[in-house]
């Protein structure tokens, strides 16, 4: 019979690291006690080191609100000129019914 499969969340991984790491829990204790195959285990472990630089980036929300802003501009600029160019339409197209062209 199989074993049900566990999805664990990035927190879960994250605190199954941290206590090997921190914590010096052998890997073998914790694949036993986690029902992991050492291989899961050494993958998150890889992924953790390749990602850690992420940990120590400032300021992204504050990048997210100048990208944000900086959309938000661009939406109302093409607003604008939506508004312009159909008054110019609007315009157009009485001219030409004024000049019997329509």
């Amino acid at each position: 019979m199989r074993k049900k499969r566990h999805n664990y969340t990035p927190e879960e991984k994250v605190a199954i690291l941290k206590r090997h790491l921190v914590d010096h829990v052998a890997i073998s204790d914790l694949c036993d006690e986690y029902q992991l195959q050492p291989t899961i285990f050494y993958g998150w472990l890889k992924q953790f080191f390749e990602n850690g630089a992420s940990a120590f980036v400032r300021d992204t929300g504050r990048q997210k609100r100048i990208e944000e802003q900086r959309i938000q501009q661009l939406e109302d600029k093409l607003r604008r000129k939506h508004e312009v160019l159909s008054e110019l339409m609007e315009e157009h197209i009485k001219l030409k019914k004024g000049l019997g062209e329509l």
